[in-house]
């Protein structure tokens, strides 16, 4: 698991492009926010991940390893609620909490991006 990417994965990569091919600005990547958002926009206080269907137990894409499923059973339901405190405290503080699915960036990418760009409007 230790050459497994934790940031600059291919679906950030993918869902940067579709975010600077619609010029939305103003946001950080590689924060140290709580949870470590994909990217954060400090001025609207809106935080986006991108979650990997696998990692994050995607209740569409997931499927279990066919070996060691006890400890990919924990792993995911862990980070499931590790995902949830994240939202939690980001709440506290006001930050809004925007999760997009891997399987949603990888299909349309722009899509997700549009919808982003709506969200910041709504908080601008």
């Amino acid at each position: 698991m230790s050459k497994i990417k934790g940031k600059n994965t291919e679906l950030e990569k993918l869902f940067w492009k579709s975010v600077a091919e619609l010029k939305i600005k103003g946001y950080r990547r590689n924060t140290k926010n709580i949870g470590k958002p994909d990217l954060y926009f400090s001025n609207h206080k809106i935080a986006v991940f991108i979650d990997g269907c696998f990692w994050h137990g995607c209740p569409r894409c997931y499927t279990s390893p066919a070996t060691n499923r006890k400890f990919w059973a924990d792993k995911i339901r862990n980070n499931i609620k590790r995902d949830r405190t994240v939202n939690s405290e980001l709440r506290k503080d006001g930050v809004k909490v925007v999760r997009f699915w891997g399987h949603t960036v990888r299909r349309n990418p722009g899509l997700c991006a549009q919808k982003l760009r709506e969200i910041i409007e709504k908080y601008k």
